[in-house]
């Protein structure tokens, strides 16, 4: 067993990798608006181009998580890393429009797919039990680090450079990543090899376990949740800055850079809320999270109309409630996850988590052009509550599988 130093540098370069790896993730979202006019795309057909990066995810998910446990994690990750460098050079050389966007954004997904949980899945198979929890959690905090990263990397350049090069410039975070983890990640066996490997019969066996079923639906919500987020919030808040006259104080404020200081604000509160659940009922806890953000999403899309300080105010709490509950869901799902089929089981945790992901954003945009499009005060709002109510399927499906305390 690796010694408690070489075990914290090992997951804190882990972490700055996977940091990395996510330049480019914020990129697409944050230029909705700019490319919404350039390509003449309707709100459903932007929300499908946010939505398919996580369609790529689910793709490759079961696929690449599962062949952690017959295969060396460390391989799936490296080449999945390459994958996402070319992918975001693809989008900034090649893109034209919605369905060329949509393939290099698949792809991008499918990068991410074998990046994020055989990362966790080597790190939780690398170190000592008693640590496996807050790895866990500083891992799957980095996740919104990384985006929170993105985020303000493209604010900063978005009013200077073509989008082409801040695609360019992205790619090199995913580059960076992986020669940190060629050098640094360690090489773990799998624990498991058969001589016949079957996905889906081991996902079986992965559904027979309630608790994991419950969180793992949980999960899938909160992505819904946190995915609209990620791809809707900036046009948004360039939506309800509109709304007010120029002048208004914060009406110049740029709204990638804001919602990069709350991603960066809000992933502390992960590891937080996790450590109380550890202490207390975990499913408490959850359902608590799960509604007030649910709540102060609905808050949120009615807004506009009000000051800029209280949108941001509310685009604040919104953005650190919906990361609160992400690393207590994901712990329950690796605690009760059976030894010789954590990685099955992780990638079916990804696989319907990352469903709620890429159906999350196209709902949202299909939901701004039934009920009167992106100019429409009311649309935002009626897109968030939708939102809201699909959120609340998390914490009932948690309560309904897994009623004991953990």
């Amino acid at each position: 067993m690796p010694k408690t130093n070489g075990v914290a540098i090992t997951v804190a370069l882990m972490c700055v990798a996977h940091v990395l790896s996510l330049l480019s993730f914020a990129v697409y979202p944050t230029l909705i608006p700019l490319l919404q006019v350039e390509w003449h795309a309707t709100n459903t057909e932007m929300g499908w181009v946010a939505g398919i990066y996580f369609g790529g995810y689910i793709i490759a998910a079961g696929v690449l998580v599962s062949l952690t446990d017959r295969f060396n994690a460390r391989d799936v990750y490296l080449l999945s890393m390459l994958l996402g460098v070319l992918s975001a050079v693809g989008f900034a050389i090649a893109t034209t429009g919605v369905v060329s966007a949509s393939i290099w954004r698949c792809l991008q997904g499918v990068a991410i797919a074998g990046t994020h949980f055989p990362g966790l899945k080597a790190l939780v198979d690398a170190v000592p039990d008693r640590v496996q929890s807050r790895t866990v959690a500083v891992y799957t905090a980095c996740l919104g680090f990384g985006v929170a990263t993105s985020f303000f990397v493209t604010g900063l350049l978005v009013n200077h450079i073509a989008w082409q090069w801040i695609f360019i410039v992205s790619a090199l975070g995913p580059l960076a990543a992986l020669g940190i983890s060629y050098l640094f990640l360690p090489s773990v066996p799998p624990k498991r090899r058969k001589k016949k490997f079957s996905i889906f019969s081991n996902f079986k066996s992965v559904l027979k376990n309630r608790k994991v079923l419950g969180f793992s639906t949980a999960y899938s919500v909160h992505n819904v949740e946190l995915f609209v987020f990620n791809s809707w919030i900036v046009a948004y808040l360039a939506f309800a800055f509109s709304q007010h006259e120029p002048g208004s104080f914060g009406f110049d404020w740029n709204p990638a850079i804001i919602i990069a200081v709350v991603s960066f604000i809000s992933q502390p509160f992960s590891i937080l809320t996790n450590e109380i659940a550890e202490r207390t009922n975990r499913i408490k806890i959850i359902f608590i999270v799960m509604f007030v953000s649910a709540s102060t999403g609905i808050a949120l899309g009615f807004a506009s109309p009000v000051s800029i300080v209280l949108i941001v105010a509310l685009a604040c709490l919104y953005g650190i409630f919906i990361v609160a509950d992400s690393a207590s869901i994901t712990s329950a799902v690796v605690r009760h996850a059976k030894a010789k089929l954590r990685g099955t089981t992780m990638a079916f945790h990804s696989l319907i988590g990352f469903l709620g992901a890429f159906i999350g954003p196209i709902v949202f945009g299909a939901t701004l052009d039934i009920t009167g499009g992106a100019h429409d005060a009311y649309s935002w709002g009626f897109a968030f509550v939708l939102t809201a109510v699909i959120v609340m399927i998390g914490p009932i499906a948690v309560y309904a599988l897994s009623r004991d305390k953990i």
